[in-house]
């Protein structure tokens, strides 16, 4: 027989013992952390979720810190975006004051006014969120905006907005201070208007001439350049016959002289003298009617022209909707006569079309994209022959997708763009499209600022491209594109917001630039016409800063980034909820529960003790006891 030896038993006790030591200390452990385990290798099966869990609560808290950042941003520029419309407000109060008392400067208060808040929006177009412009779309480390003081009075090498103004006004207002329109009286009983030069984009235009002169004879307007005579043939107009001579202006408003035949002593304003001596002598009436006639549009040159040339001059500075322009030099109307909108592209003569026209089959493609003539019956991208330049423009603004539409304006064509770098227009009909005014092919937009083309301004015939030397007042990003794409986040796994924005969107633009005129324009305290000015501008600022239907608005603005924080603040609550059931899944797979342990704590606590026992009774052991 053959005895085992008791360490064998205590060997295995022992090891037992010790198992069930480590497993209290393991309990008592998750028991004071509350975990399962202080490795994954001890979590168990569920661990893969927690780990899963870990990685979208990691997701969530980088969105989380991206909206917060993002949030900043927001309500910093819909702070400063609430700013421009409480100075839009302010200034648009103080234009529409009547008053006209002029200070020694020939600014009224509401001017003054406009200059500082012109200074107040170039800072607040200049807001920064750390080193990033609001303003500027991509082009985040650029100022949007340049210097107040550089943009109005320029720098020593460029030419701020002050002497843009000031030349557009001479070329406008010409030599003569006629607004570019030459009187004559080619006889003795008659009266003539023309237009200076043809095609000219300065001065008033003629638009309709209408008379009620008993015996008189009316001719145009029509020609090359523009004109239009009276001739009293001998014979005096009644009382209170009418002559009205309608005037286009260089922003696009039309405006009226009438001059009524009196006989009243002395001759009402606004009227002219019907001769009275004996024997009588039409040729009197006919001198007096060119007096009237002359000191009428000398009036209108010197106030509403100047208003007007101030606001285009506005336009030329600050508008960054680069253009192409053409001065159409047929037109087979008979009298020939400008073309409008709605002169035909082809037609046979007398008709009010362009000559030489386009003909079936011909071709105009604008940016890679082909336009054809048919001779009834166009779809899509089809005109026409008989179409109107205007249908052909709305053709052409469809493909370029400009922000503002091409226009027919004082017998010229202007073709707008967002992108000047784009434009591109050639056809299968050089003819045709130099009858529209552009005889170099391929059409090519200029990109402001526009500034008079030649020296004296005063004769100026064109504008040209000064991007050289005059001030560039927005310096963000232009590209093409939504400004609010210009700044992107992520802000879910599937969800992104766009809220950038840019200091030349057409209604912060046209803001800026309303005041920038209203504040900057300026006239003799005493001069003759000064009120009349001033009166005429301020009306115009009043209606620029009025908002007109299909027009951005500084609100609509507002309303997009808004719609980018709604995003935010959906995505944000989905992400709270997410965030909680996660935590529960996390907790539910690495969580030990309290009592559980301590109830496993107290079982191996007797075990433990019971193996104590047996333990303590094998050690006492003999062989005459195991015997």
């Amino acid at each position: 027989m053959s005895i085992s030896s008791i360490n064998y038993s205590s060997s295995v006790l022992g090891a037992q013992i010790r198992n069930i030591n480590q497993q209290l200390t393991d309990l008592s452990t998750q028991l004071s952390t509350g975990k399962l385990s202080q490795n994954y290798s001890g979590m168990g099966t569920n661990e893969g979720f927690a780990i899963a869990g870990r990685a979208q609560l990691s997701n969530i808290a980088a969105y989380t810190d991206t909206i917060t950042n993002v949030n900043v941003s927001i309500n910093l520029a819909n702070t400063a975006l609430q700013s421009l419309t409480k100075i839009r407000s302010t200034v648009q109060t103080g234009s529409a004051n009547t008053a006209q008392d002029l200070n020694v400067n020939g600014q009224t208060i509401a001017q003054n006014t406009a200059a500082a808040q012109f200074g107040s929006m170039v800072g607040v177009l200049n807001t920064q969120t750390g080193n990033r412009y609001l303003f500027s779309g991509t082009a985040v480390n650029t100022q949007s905006v340049a210097n107040a003081g550089d943009i109005i009075n320029g720098t020593t090498t460029q030419a701020g907005f002050k002497t843009v103004m000031a030349e557009r006004q001479a070329a406008d207002l010409g030599a003569s201070g006629m607004g570019r329109l030459v009187q004559t009286q080619p006889t003795a009983s008659s009266v003539q208007v023309s237009e200076d030069v043809a095609g000219s984009p300065f001065g008033l235009k003629i638009k309709a001439v209408s008379s009620t002169l008993t015996g008189a004879t009316v001719t145009g307007p029509s020609g090359s350049p523009v004109s239009f005579s009276v001739d009293l043939n001998g014979v005096n107009p009644n009382n209170g016959d009418k002559l009205s001579i309608q005037f286009t202006l260089p922003d696009g408003t039309t405006e009226q002289i009438d001059l009524t035949a009196s006989s009243a002593t002395p001759t009402p304003l606004g009227s002219f003298a019907i001769d009275a001596s004996t024997p009588v002598n039409p040729n009197n009436t006919a001198a007096n009617l060119n007096t009237a006639l002359n000191t009428a549009i000398q009036k209108l040159a010197n106030t509403s022209l100047v208003a007007a040339s101030a606001v285009v001059a506005g336009d030329n500075f600050f508008n960054t909707a680069s253009s192409a322009i053409g001065t159409p030099v047929n037109n087979q109307a008979a009298p020939a006569a400008p073309v409008t909108g709605a002169t035909a592209l082809s037609g046979a003569s007398p008709s009010d079309s362009i000559s030489p026209g386009f003909v079936a089959g011909d071709t105009i493609t604008v940016n890679g994209t082909t336009l054809t003539f048919v001779a009834s019956g166009a779809t899509g991208n089809q005109l026409n022959v008989t179409d109107s330049i205007q249908a052909l423009l709305t053709k052409i603004d469809a493909i370029t997708g400009t922000s503002k539409p091409s226009t027919v304006h004082g017998g010229s064509i202007t073709i707008n763009t967002d992108d000047a770098a784009s434009l591109n227009i050639t056809t299968s009909n050089t003819g045709a499209l130099s009858a529209l005014g552009f005889a170099a092919t391929p059409v090519t937009a200029t990109q402001p600022p526009l500034r008079v083309g030649s020296s004296p301004a005063s004769s100026a015939t064109t504008l040209v491209n000064g991007s050289a030397n005059t001030v560039k007042w927005y310096l963000g990003n232009d590209g093409p594109g939504s400004p609010r794409s210009t700044a992107m986040a992520r802000v879910d796994d599937a969800v992104t917001v766009q809220y950038g924005a840019q200091a030349n969107e057409d209604a912060i633009r046209r803001q800026l630039q309303a005041i920038a005129v209203f504040g900057t324009f300026s006239t003799s305290p005493t001069g003759q016409y000064s009120g009349g000015q001033v009166s005429a501008l301020s009306l115009r600022v009043t209606q620029a800063l009025t908002q007109q239907p299909g027009q951005q608005r500084i609100e609509d603005i507002q309303t997009d980034i808004a719609m980018a924080q709604n995003t935010m603040k959906d995505a944000s609550t989905r992400q709270t909820q997410a965030k909680a059931q996660l935590q529960t899944i996390i907790d539910q797979a690495e969580s030990a529960s309290p009592d559980q342990v301590a109830s496993e704590i107290l079982a191996l606590q007797n075990a433990l003790q019971a193996s104590y026992q047996v333990t303590s009774n094998l050690a006492q052991l003999s062989l005459v006891k195991f015997l």
